[in-house]
C-alpha cells in the first residue's frame, strides 16, 4: 500500500474507489487556514454513482454561506468529530481525563492501494487520539465497506462517547430525502417503511444486544422527488453489527441527507487505554441507478459473495417438526412424522425445540444439551439411524446463549449468567442469558456444540436466542475496562467461526425468536436465518416483501404451515403458502400427520417443482414484481445467462370481477428481459415475445379457489 501524505493544508486531495459498476470519490475539506480550530481538515464525499460521475463538478459541492453555525457543520462530511462541528451531529464525541469533550485533529495522511483501498489519518494531540478511516471496494459487487480505527497515542486514556462507523452524504432537491427503511415487532419484522424526511433527524437502532425486530440496521436514501423504481439513483447502507446499534438519516441545510450509523456501547461510553486500538464494525454502502429493486440485487450479490464456496451447496428441503409436537418428542412420534416428509421429498428432518434432559415446557433444561432418554428409548444414535435410513439429514434445535434456573448448568455456574450486584435477576421466557463475552462461557458452548456434532450425525444446526439481556452485568469488572456487548459478539462470532472450520459439513441457521438478528455478521458466518416466527401467509408475504430488498434469498428459511394469519386472517391456499416460500429456503412446519393423502401429495409436487427451480432462486437475478398491497405480486428469478427464469405469482385478494361481470387477466410485467428474444411457459408450451412480458405483462387467471401459481419460462 502506498502512502500519500497532505503535502500543504490548503491542498485539495481526491482519492477514488471502484467497484465493478460505480465510483466512490472522496477529497478533503475544511479551510486549512491558521493554527486554530479551522486549519484542521476532514473528509468530504464528492461523487458517488456510475463509473464517470466524478468526472464533473461535484453534485455535493456547496456555497460554504453559514450563519449561526460553522462549515464544519454543513460540511459533506464523510466523518467529522465534536469539536470540530460543534453544531450538528458528528461520528465522533471523545474526551481527554479531566477536559472538556471535542477532538480538533489534522490531516496526517493517506495510504492508497490502487482503486480498492483507502485510509485516511488524523490526529488531534491533546487528548492523543489517532483515528484512521478505512475504505474497501468487494470484489464482484457494488459495495464499499467503511469503518474505522481509534487508537489512544497518548499517556492518558480517552473517553469515548459516540464511536460510529461512517456516514455518508447523499444529494436530493427541494422535495427532500425519501428513506426506506424496515420496521415492525416480533411476528411482524421487515415491513418496508417509507419515511420523507425534509427536516430534521430520522433514528433507528436497539440496545437489547442484538439488531431486534423493531428496526432492521439497513436503509436506503432517494430523493423523494423522483419515483421509488425505474431509473432512480437509489444509495444504501447496512451495518455489520449484531449487538447495540444506531442508525441516524438527518436532512442538513444546503440539499443533503446525511446517514450515519455505528455500534452502541451498553455502559454508553468506552474508555480507550492508551496504546490500545478500538476498531468500529463495517459498514456497508452500496449504490444503484435502478431504484430499490435494483439496490436489492446489490445487496443480494454482496451476500452470495459472503456466502462463498458455500452457496454451491442446495440448500435442502427441511421439515421442521415443532409445530406438530412442540415439547412433547418421541422417538417414534418423530420417525412417523420423518417417513412422512420423506415421502413427499423433503431432504432434512430437524427436531426443534424438547430433544433435551428436562425440557418438557420453558421452564426447564437450557444449559443442559444432552439427549433426554425417557424420548428416545433405544438411544439417540439409533433415532439419528433411522431418520437417516429414510434418506433423510438430521438437524437439532439449540439456544446456546440461554440457561433455565433449574438446570444443571445453572446450579454450577450461576456466576455465568448477566446480574448486576444486589438486584433481582428477571426471567423472560422463563430462562436467563449467559454471558458470552466471558472466555470460560464460550468454551463451554465450544465443547457442548463438539460434543453434539461430534459424537452424533447432525448436519444441521439451528441456532436460536430468544431473550435480550436486561440485568446486563458483570459484578467485578472493572466498569473502565469491560465492553459488555462488544464481548457478548465477539464471542457470539466465535462460536460461530468455530463451527465453520471445525464443522464444515453443518448448516447454521440464525434465529433469534425470529427475525431479531439479522445483519452482515451472523449471515456471512450462517447458511440461512429464520426471518420471523409468523408463517401465516399473508403475513409472511409482507415480512418476505420487505426482507428480499435487504437480503439475499438463498439466506431466507421459509415455511409451509397451516397457521392463520395474525396481522391478515384471510384463508389462503395450500398453492399460495408454498408458491410463497419457494421465494427463499423451502421447509414444512406443518403438522404432517394429520394432512390427509391428498395434501401430502400436492405438497410432493411442489416441493419437486421447487428442487427444480432451486438453482435459480439462489443464484439467480432477482425481481420483485408489484408489492402485498397490489391485487398480484410475485418475484422472479431469473438465470445469470438469461437462459431461463422462474416467476412466482401470488394473488391477494381483489379478482377480475368474474365469474359475474367481465374483466382482464391479471398480469405481473417482467423485467431484464432480451426484448427481442421468444419465451416459452415449460408447463403449458405457451410462447411469448420478450417485448410483450416486459409491456404487457406474463398474465394470470385467479378465482377463489386458484390464488398462486409458479410459471417457468425458458428462452427460445
Amino acid at each position: 500500500m502506498s502512502t500519500t501524505p497532505r503535502a500543504t493544508p490548503g491542498e485539495q486531495d481526491r482519492w477514488l474507489l471502484r467497484t465493478e459498476n460505480t465510483v466512490y470519490a472522496v477529497t478533503l475539506g475544511g479551510d486549512g487556514a491558521g493554527d486554530g480550530p479551522g486549519a484542521g481538515v476532514w473528509p468530504e464525499l464528492s461523487a458517488w454513482g456510475p463509473h464517470g460521475a466524478e468526472d464533473g463538478p461535484s453534485p455535493l459541492e456547496w456555497s460554504r454561506r453559514t450563519h449561526f453555525i460553522t462549515p464544519a457543520d454543513t460540511a459533506r462530511a464523510e466523518y467529522i468529530p465534536y469539536g470540530l462541528r460543534p453544531f450538528t451531529r458528528g461520528e465522533l464525541i471523545a474526551a481527554a481525563p479531566g477536559r472538556e469533550r471535542g477532538v480538533w485533529w489534522r490531516f496526517a495522511g493517506a495510504a492508497q492501494d490502487g482503486p480498492t483501498s483507502l485510509a485516511l489519518t488524523f490526529h488531534d494531540d491533546v487528548p492523543g487520539l489517532r483515528v484512521v478511516l478505512h475504505y474497501a471496494t468487494v470484489p464482484g459487487t457494488d459495495i464499499v465497506q467503511r469503518w474505522t480505527d481509534l487508537t489512544a497515542t497518548g499517556t492518558s486514556a480517552v473517553r469515548l462517547e459516540r464511536l460510529d462507523s461512517g456516514a455518508v452524504n447523499i444529494p436530493v432537491g427541494e422535495a427532500g430525502a425519501r428513506l426506506t427503511h424496515l420496521t415492525g415487532q416480533w411476528s411482524q419484522e421487515f415491513q418496508r417503511t417509507t419515511t420523507r424526511l425534509r427536516r430534521g433527524r430520522l433514528e433507528t437502532g436497539s440496545t437489547q444486544g442484538t439488531p431486534g425486530h423493531a428496526h432492521a440496521p439497513w436503509m436506503a436514501v432517494q430523493d423523494a422527488g423522483l419515483p421509488a423504481e425505474g431509473d432512480t439513483p437509489t444509495y444504501g447502507i447496512a451495518l455489520e453489527w449484531p449487538g447495540n446499534w444506531h442508525m441516524t438519516a438527518e436532512a442538513e441545510p444546503g440539499g443533503t441527507v446525511r446517514v450515519g450509523a455505528g455500534r452502541v456501547p451498553h455502559e454508553s461510553a468506552l474508555v480507550l487505554h492508551p496504546g490500545r486500538t478500538l476498531t468500529t464494525p463495517r459498514l456497508a454502502c452500496a449504490f444503484s441507478p435502478d431504484g430499490l429493486d435494483g439496490l436489492a440485487r446489490v445487496w443480494h450479490r454482496y451476500e452470495r459473495r459472503l456466502a462463498g464456496d458455500r452457496l454451491d451447496r442446495p440448500r435442502k428441503v427441511l421439515y421442521n417438526s415443532w409445530e406438530a409436537t412442540s415439547f412433547a418428542v418421541e422417538a417414534d412420534g418423530q420417525l412417523e412424522l420423518a417417513r412422512r416428509a420423506a415421502e413427499m421429498g423433503v431432504e432434512l428432518f430437524v427436531v426443534d425445540d424438547g430433544w433435551f434432559t428436562g425440557r418438557h415446557d420453558d421452564t426447564g433444561g437450557l444449559g443442559d444439551w444432552t439427549p433426554d432418554p425417557a424420548a428416545f428409548p433405544q438411544g439417540f444414535d439409533r433415532f439419528v439411524d433411522d431418520v437417516r435410513g429414510l434418506g433423510l439429514d438430521f438437524g437439532l434445535w439449540v439456544e446456546p446463549e440461554a440457561v433455565s434456573p433449574g438446570s444443571e448448568l445453572h446450579r454450577a455456574r450461576p456466576d455465568w449468567v448477566y446480574r448486576l450486584e444486589g438486584r433481582p435477576s428477571r426471567l423472560v421466557r422463563n430462562q436467563l442469558l449467559l454471558d458470552l463475552g466471558l472466555p470460560e462461557v464460550q468454551e463451554y458452548v465450544l465443547e457442548t456444540l463438539d460434543r453434539l456434532l461430534g459424537r452424533h450425525a447432525v448436519s444441521y444446526l439451528k441456532w436460536d436466542m430468544n431473550r435480550p439481556p436486561t440485568e446486563r452485568g458483570r459484578p467485578g469488572a472493572d466498569p473502565e475496562s469491560t465492553d459488555l456487548d462488544a464481548e457478548h459478539v465477539a464471542g457470539y462470532l466465535r462460536v460461530l467461526d468455530h463451527l465453520r472450520s471445525a464443522h464444515p459439513h453443518v448448516t447454521v441457521e440464525g434465529c433469534a425468536g425470529g427475525g431479531g438478528r439479522v445483519d452482515h455478521a451472523t449471515l456471512a458466518r450462517t447458511d440461512v436465518v429464520w426471518p420471523s416466527d409468523n408463517t401465516a401467509p399473508l403475513d409472511r408475504l409482507s415480512i418476505q416483501y420487505g426482507y428480499l430488498h435487504a437480503h439475499a434469498p438463498h439466506t431466507m428459511s421459509s415455511w409451509v404451515t397451516d397457521s392463520p394469519g395474525l396481522f391478515d386472517p384471510r384463508p389462503r391456499s395450500l398453492a399460495f403458502r408454498f408458491v410463497n416460500a419457494m421465494s427463499g429456503v423451502l421447509g414444512i412446519g406443518a403438522d404432517i400427520g394429520a394432512w390427509p393423502a391428498d395434501r401430502r401429495k400436492e405438497a410432493a409436487r411442489w416441493i419437486a417443482r421447487y428442487k427444480d427451480i432451486r438453482g435459480l432462486v439462489h443464484h439467480g437475478e432477482t425481481h420483485l414484481l408489484g408489492t402485498p398491497s397490489d391485487a398480484t405480486c410475485g418475484v422472479q428469478f431469473t438465470a445469470g445467462d438469461g437462459s431461463r427464469l422462474a416467476v412466482t405469482a401470488l394473488n391477494t385478494g381483489r379478482l377480475d370481477g368474474s365469474p359475474l361481470v367481465p374483466g382482464c387477466a391479471a398480469r405481473l410485467r417482467l423485467r431484464g428481459l432480451d426484448t427481442a428474444a421468444r419465451y416459452r411457459d415449460e408447463h403449458s408450451g405457451a410462447e411469448y415475445g420478450g417485448a410483450y412480458l416486459a409491456h404487457s405483462g406474463l398474465p394470470f387467471q385467479w378465482s377463489a379457489e386458484h390464488d398462486a401459481e409458479l410459471r417457468v419460462l425458458t428462452r427460445l
